[in-house]
């Protein structure tokens, strides 16, 4: 069974996240507001979603995969009784994009800012129409619970009106922009996530926004450059945020996303070396473990994920099936 983000097939996801509840807006200062992204029983998850207040109307930052996501960012709009005007997508994954759709139709006005990355994936034989091909296979199969197979028919119904994830405005590369009168840095890896990704930092609040760069418990390399990701980290942590949201996950201090990036270099060395892959699960494990708090079983379940990509990534070379770089 392949591994993906974007429908929730993958027994890496299922073995390492942990079920959350819906978690109300956070405010984090100087107009910017997180909408959390979640995970649940035998669902795909959600990502995280950024809300700024610009001087025109809201800049929306992913718009999640089920409908109640998207549910939560219309209301988040309609309580601040303000537009939404533009949406950037900071990649491909459905995960962050599968609302786009709702909230162009409930905002017709609204622009989608992202790459072109989406077309390869959605092309013939790409990662996206060979997961169409998959899922439509999969809804007679009784193995799979109807709330699974709810998950599948959003995915088909997505794939369905796949135009609203292309954008309307394509990032071609990286530049200081003023989206709805508001100033951003906006940044476009080369290959990284996906072929090209996007993150944004706001000097005003000194806030970046990095979409998949990073992910908690484990990175998602399903589609992944690991060596090109790992420049793109550097590249973030040359900028001086003082708070980093990523993609899945709570925001990250410096020092947090530090020990992210750094630990995430050493995984992918570790993956590359002729270690067990029992040794590469214990370099994620052991430097991932101190930013899970709490969590139960946090250890069992992050060295399982380290386990399970340092296997998948093996088997390409040490890349995704999809990376076209390394």
């Amino acid at each position: 069974m392949r591994a993906t983000v974007l429908f929730g097939l993958a027994l890496a996801v299922a073995t390492v996240a942990w079920a959350e509840e819906a978690r109300a807006p956070q405010d984090l200062g100087t107009g910017i507001h997180l909408l959390p992204g979640g995970s649940y029983p035998d669902r795909g998850p959600d990502g995280n979603t950024t809300v700024i207040d610009a001087p025109e109307g809201l800049i929306v930052v992913d718009t999640g995969r089920h409908v109640w996501h998207s549910d939560g960012i219309l209301h988040f709009a309609a309580a601040a009784k303000r537009p939404i005007v533009a949406i950037f997508n900071t990649h491909w994954h459905l995960d962050h994009s599968s609302g786009n759709g709702r909230l162009k139709a409930a905002f017709p006005g609204a622009r989608v800012y992202t790459t072109n990355a989406v077309d390869r994936a959605l092309a013939p034989g790409g990662f996206l129409a060979r997961d169409l091909e998959l899922v439509k296979g999969l809804l007679e199969k009784p193995e799979f619970s109807e709330t699974r197979k709810d998950d599948f028919r959003l995915f088909i119904a997505t794939m369905g009106e796949q135009d609203v994830l292309r954008p309307d405005v394509v990032l071609s590369s990286s530049g200081p922009m003023t989206v709805a009168g508001k100033a951003l840095d906006v940044h476009v890896t080369d290959k990284a996530v996906t072929d090209a990704d996007v993150w944004l930092y706001d000097r005003q609040s000194g806030i970046a926004v990095i979409g998949d760069l990073v992910t908690m418990p484990v990175p998602y390399f399903e589609t992944a450059c690991p060596g090109r990701w790992s420049a793109a980290l550097d590249e973030v942590w040359q900028t001086p945020f003082k708070l980093a949201i990523p993609g899945h996950g709570d925001p990250m201090s410096r020092e947090q996303f530090n020990t992210y990036r750094t630990t995430f270099q050493s995984f992918v060395a570790c993956v590359r070396s002729d270690k067990a892959v029992q040794q590469c699960g214990e370099v994620w494990t052991n430097g991932i473990v101190p930013l899970m708090g709490d969590k139960p079983g946090a250890k069992e379940k992050l060295q399982r994920g380290g386990e399970y990509y340092t296997k998948m990534l093996r088997e390409n070379g040490g890349k995704s099936k999809d990376c076209l770089a390394e």
